[in-house]
């Protein structure tokens, strides 16, 4: 079953650039996956008295247009399957006319939250939801492996404000804290994360970045070097370059058989 719901870009959720953040489309789609839980039967309040909660475990987002502040936006979500513990789920973000601005790929744990292990959701959940035909996008790898790092930054604490109704760091607040280390100027079209395990209040976190050819991967470390949360960044720039280098190979090739064909 499919959920929607529409909106208007507001001020509070534009970048200096006057278009939607990263962070403020991540939110759109959490808040989209929220509405359609509530909706059926399965909001917060129910999930806590059963003791349980949908935690991220990966999120592959691809932004074709930010849109920009006041634009009317539609935003969608549906459930594509379910395996053992895990739910994967799809997200669109359209204009009025039916452009498609964004999408995204997630992967959810259904987790116990009193022994915080992973357990199998309940029928009676799955069949709420239901299961639509996956998104026809091809996204990248779940993992996301962290390169040998370029920056380390200083480490903090987790506030207050980082923190969700289940007590611990909200997924969009890991991204939101990751673009802080990007290079300045860097605009995000393609995202990965991984999540690896939870932060709760008073946790610290140590961030490292590695700037590579295709875009920049960061990892938001506990204090012992293992990993919250790894994201990987990629940029219009390094896409386009992508893309440049691949004609350029094309066309080398084809001028190479040209060539052939006249010897």
């Amino acid at each position: 079953m499919k959920y929607s719901f529409t909106s208007r870009i507001r001020y509070s959720e534009i970048g200096e650039d006057g278009c939607l953040t990263l962070p403020g489309l991540i939110n759109y789609f959490q808040d989209c996956s929220t509405f359609q839980s509530e909706a059926i039967g399965e909001g917060v309040a129910e999930l806590k008295k059963r003791g349980c909660a949908w935690v991220l475990s990966a999120w592959q987002i691809h932004i074709r247009r930010y849109p920009s502040l006041g634009e009317a936006v539609k935003i969608t979500t549906w459930a594509n399957g379910f395996r053992g513990f895990l739910g994967m789920r799809n997200f669109t973000l359209e204009t009025e006319e039916g452009e498609m601005l964004a999408c995204a790929n997630s992967i959810w744990s259904y987790v116990s939250m009193k022994t915080g292990h992973p357990v199998r959701a309940p029928k009676e959940t799955m069949d709420a939801y239901g299961v639509e035909d996956p998104l026809d996008e091809e996204f990248g790898e779940r993992k996301v492996k962290m390169p040998e790092a370029d920056f380390i930054g200083e480490p903090f604490p987790v506030r207050p404000h980082n923190l969700d109704t289940n007590h611990h760091v909200n997924n969009a607040q890991f991204i939101s804290l990751a673009i802080e280390c990007l290079p300045k100027d860097f605009s995000v079209h393609r995202m990965r994360a991984e999540y690896k395990q939870q932060a709760h209040l008073g946790d610290i976190r140590c961030p490292r970045r590695a700037e590579m050819k295709i875009g920049c991967f960061v990892s938001l470390n506990d204090e012992k070097g293992q990993s919250y949360v790894v994201v990987e960044f990629q940029c219009l720039w390094y896409n386009r370059k992508e893309q440049k280098q691949k004609y350029n190979t094309t066309r080398n090739r084809y001028n190479t058989m040209r060539k052939g064909d006249f010897a």
